[in-house]
């Protein structure tokens, strides 16, 4: 009889619990309901993808701290170890630079004619104006002539009205050229009364009988020139001596003047009290920038737009395909793709960056991910007052010269674009001990970019790794002569004998290191043969202005026209 009892009773008990359980299943029921009907379906996902470029991610989302893309790529917080050192070069310590004049450079005394002085016009931002400076020293010495200080462009897209002396020690210039090229502060009086010199333009990319056959008669009849819208004028191959006074120029003569260079001191120690190494990447991510790219980046027709209501402010331009500047490499990576090409590289998220940049299009949505990968992210207005920038703030060329101190002092330089600032910081790291300066190889990382949603982490990096050897600023990446002269100053760069016989007679595996060095070189020659074709020089005006202003595409855009006020390419790409 107990037996009955007990069941009877648990099942009273479990009759007791049904309505609780009914209850708590309801509850269930209605949460998961809430949830189906609040989360967008798939189908929305996917139209939602489509406004945003075409099925694809858009360029510009913001990334989780967690995860970063898709969950088969998962990037990684470290930035795992490489064979080779991260933060300097391994074989800097067999170069140096060299940039000392030849017996047979005669002293500039005993080959200046006392009636022959030049002028030159810069144009564009500051390092668009330090190579018409550092070309019109050579320009100067092939005619033989005395230079007038350079004027700088006060009327371009920059309105910049600081004056040489404001930007660079004048007086330093002047003394440290003495032996090279006579200069003076201005044109000396003629017969008591203003001296109003000749203006006149040379081609582009002028060698030594150009300027002999152009410029040299006139100046001849006339005693003063100026020669105009000064910005690569002189050709890239010249004799020895001449390229090396190019380099004594840009890499001795021009110094920034004291207030400029305590500034930007203090924004490098600054950095360097935060941590022992630091990157400077140089951003150029401006509307202006991507309008003349002509390139999209998935944000949709918003972003078609606003770029192309841009670029209706310059008539000349050529709408091009933006797909295929993408393919050929043409486009500025985006935040995101900069920081995932460092990570792969072996940087992580403990690395403490610098950003020297203009306005970046769509702000701090387009800087999110990059500053989900690192964090430590500086700029020179988080690093110093407005008080202490406030002497430079009003002026871009004096803000263009703190950064460039910046990037110029740091452990790794950065760029993913192929503009002035670029050029000219790449060919003074060289100069200055090969300092690493990773610049992508944007044609082939495209492909690796457009699937990344599609491979491992592991597989991702493994291929960005490969396609970047030869773009990270060892010696002798770029065969001599290659590219353009202020990028790659090879002339200027020597072999360290001593160093060399050392490494030759070293130890077994210091010679492996060598040996796997010399497999790099071979490597990244082969790559610069496919990806970068070198520009022709030529005598003919302007033929060479399109491909100098690498990585942008466009034909029918006339910059020597004067009619326009429209602010040119050029000066866009210079800072």
């Amino acid at each position: 009889m107990a037996l009955p009892r007990r069941r009877q009773c648990y099942y009273h008990r479990l009759r007791s619990l049904i309505p609780v359980i009914s209850a708590i299943l309801l509850m269930l029921l209605i949460f998961f309901g809430l949830l189906s009907f609040l989360a967008p379906s798939p189908v929305d996902r996917l139209r939602q993808n489509q406004r945003h470029g075409g099925g694809y991610q858009s360029s510009f989302d913001i990334v989780n701290e967690d995860v970063i893309g898709a969950p088969l790529f998962l990037v990684p917080t470290g930035g795992g170890k490489l064979n080779r050192s991260m933060w300097s070069s391994r074989n800097s310590k067999f170069f140096y630079g060299c940039s000392n004049a030849s017996r047979k450079f005669a002293n500039a005394d005993a080959i200046t004619h006392p009636n022959r002085y030049l002028l030159i016009a810069t144009s564009g931002g500051l390092n668009q104006q330090r190579t018409g400076i550092t070309d019109a020293v050579v320009a100067a010495r092939i005619l033989n002539a005395t230079l007038v200080i350079p004027k700088l462009d006060q009327k371009s897209f920059w309105k910049d009205t600081s004056n040489f002396p404001e930007i660079f020690d004048v007086d330093w210039f002047i003394s440290f050229l003495s032996k090279d090229v006579k200069v003076v502060k201005n044109l000396p009086r003629k017969g008591g009364k203003i001296w109003t010199p000749h203006s006149m333009r040379v081609p582009r990319k002028c060698n030594e009988r150009c300027y002999y056959n152009r410029v040299l008669p006139v100046l001849l009849k006339r005693h003063a020139i100026q020669l105009n819208k000064f910005d690569y004028r002189l050709s890239n191959k010249l004799d020895t001596d001449f390229q090396k006074l190019r380099c004594r120029v840009n890499y001795h003569a021009l110094k920034f003047t004291d207030p400029i260079l305590e500034m930007g001191e203090k924004l490098v120690n600054r950095m360097r009290r935060k941590s022992k190494h630091y990157i400077a990447l140089h951003l150029r991510f401006e509307p202006d920038m991507l309008a003349f790219s002509g390139c999209y980046y998935g944000g949709g027709e918003k972003e078609r737009k606003e770029l192309a209501a841009i670029r209706k402010r310059w008539k000349t331009l050529h709408t091009s395909n933006p797909d295929k500047e993408r393919r050929h490499g043409k486009c500025p990576l985006t935040p995101k793709e900069v920081g995932l090409m460092l990570r792969a590289l072996g940087y992580g998220s403990e690395v403490h960056l610098y950003v020297a940049s203009g306005e970046v299009y769509g702000g701090e949505e387009t800087l999110a991910p990059l500053k989900v990968l690192f964090p430590n992210f500086y700029t020179k207005e988080t690093l110093a007052s407005k008080e202490e920038l406030q002497p430079f703030s009003l002026f871009s060329s004096r803000m263009a010269a703190l950064d460039f101190i910046v990037c110029d002092e740091s452990d790794v330089f950065v760029t993913n674009n192929n503009g002035n600032m670029a050029r000219i910081l790449a060919g003074r790291r060289r100069y200055f001990g090969h300092k690493p300066t990773i610049r992508p190889n944007a044609k082939k990382l495209y492909r690796s970019f457009l699937n990344q949603e599609n491979m491992t982490w592991e597989a991702f990096a493994s291929k960005v790794r490969r396609d970047q050897r030869g773009f990270i600023g060892e010696p002798k990446e770029v065969r001599p002569g290659r590219g353009e002269f202020h990028e790659n100053p090879s002339t200027c760069i020597c072999e360290d004998p001593d160093a060399m016989a050392q490494r030759n007679s070293g130890p077994r595996k210091f010679v492996k290191e060598s040996e796997a060095s010399r497999k790099d070189y071979v490597m990244s020659q082969a790559q610069n043969v496919d990806d970068e074709p070198e520009s022709p020089d030529t005598d003919e005006d302007d033929q060479g202005g399109l491909q100098d202003l690498a990585p942008l595409n466009f034909t029918n855009f006339d910059y020597d026209t004067d009619t326009s006020e429209e602010p040119e390419l050029e000066e866009l790409l210079s800072d």
